[in-house]
């Protein structure tokens, strides 16, 4: 008998496998069921070290299929859920708004009222504290001011992107569940991300490999904006946390208490991958190429997690420029991840692997 029974979405992912393999090795009481449809940023290979774990098991399913979902909370009595899958890159969802809209919206309500009609709130029975925990992005927030103000819990919404309403639509339903049928939930806010494993459309892995290749480095306008970043592990950590110790009904605001400006951020990856590389200092900042802002660029994101550490006792483990070390060693040392998950090579493995 397991002591949980924990369903991850999007366990396949850039930050959902370090959650899963996290919670795999961290609780081998639970078990840990990894839902995803291994879209092109879904990757089996991101957990192959722990993928014969006998608390692990692995669903290929698309959230947005109901009756499956209904089906995998049966099979595996279901007390938990952590939702990360999503579809996640704002330039993709300014040219296909409706495929955002379809995931992360309606997948969502799946999952919501899957769990709705499973743990047959409000009568639940279950000895064991249900619970939905839903992790959203800052982008929710909209935008902020070249100022000293930060997004806090009771920041009110303004999404500026598809890919931000449709978060924002999402965070509404899962509050709409608790409201309307006594869900218990939680919902994080988290600030961008980075490490291993991140899908290379994303800034630092492309810039990363970009710098290898000798390739353009795209700057979007004159690369003013500003976001707090965080290593994914920490955002692992953070979302350990608030599953086991949170309030149920809460939102938390997980960030890295660390803003930079795009311009800047990039030379520290040109820095410190010239270096990994050989290179001279700064040899690379030549591939810098300012290329037409994206529509709807928000200015400034910047979170406030005072109520995570006060209340919760977390705080970042790591040092931005530690972090970003850390990352461009992972790339550059597993060259032929990044090439199977560009060349779709993650397919085939999957095939092999689950048939």
């Amino acid at each position: 008998m397991n002591k949980r029974n924990i369903l991850i979405t999007g366990g396949a992912g850039f930050i959902g496998s370090h959650v899963v393999r996290l919670f795999v090795n961290k609780y081998p009481d639970y078990r840990i069921v990894n839902l995803d449809a291994l879209t092109y940023a879904g990757n089996l290979a991101n957990l192959k070290d722990i993928e014969n774990t006998p608390n692990y098991v692995f669903e290929k399913a698309d959230i947005c299929d109901f009756e499956a979902m209904e089906q995998i909370f049966k099979k595996y009595n279901i007390d938990g859920v952590i939702h990360l899958a999503a579809e996640s890159h704002v330039d993709r969802s300014i040219k296909d708004p409706f495929s955002f809209a379809k995931t992360n919206i309606m997948g969502t309500l799946n999952l919501l009222e899957a769990a709705r009609r499973t743990w047959q709130i409000p009568n639940s029975k279950s000895q064991i504290p249900n619970l939905f925990y839903h992790v959203s992005t800052d982008e929710v927030y909209g935008e902020l001011d070249f100022d000293d103000t930060l997004f806090t819990e009771t920041t009110a919404y303004d999404p500026h992107s598809p890919y931000s309403a449709s978060k924002a639509s999402s965070d509404h339903f899962v509050r709409a569940y608790r409201d309307t049928y006594g869900l218990p939930i939680v919902i994080s806010n988290c600030s961008n991300n980075y490490g291993p494993y991140q899908f290379p459309e994303k800034l630092i892995p492309l810039f990363i490999n970009n710098i290898r290749h000798n390739k353009p480095l795209p700057v979007y306008g004159k690369g003013e904006n500003v976001r707090d970043w965080l290593y994914v592990t920490d955002h692992a950590r953070a979302i350990d946390v608030i599953f086991h110790n949170g309030k149920q009904g809460d939102t938390y605001n997980i960030g890295g208490f660390n803003e930079w400006k795009n311009i800047d951020l990039i030379k520290v990856i040109i820095e410190t991958v010239d270096r990994l590389l050989g290179r001279t200092k700064g040899e690379s900042e030549k591939l810098i190429t300012y290329v037409t802002d994206r529509a709807g660029h928000d200015l400034r994101y910047a979170i406030d997690a005072t109520k995570l550490k006060n209340e919760l006792g977390w705080t970042p483990s790591l040092q931005f420029e530690e972090g970003i070390e850390k990352t461009a060693q992972w790339y550059l040392e597993n060259q032929d991840w990044l090439d199977n998950v560009t060349s779709g090579d993650y397919q085939q493995y999957y095939e092999k692997m689950y048939g």
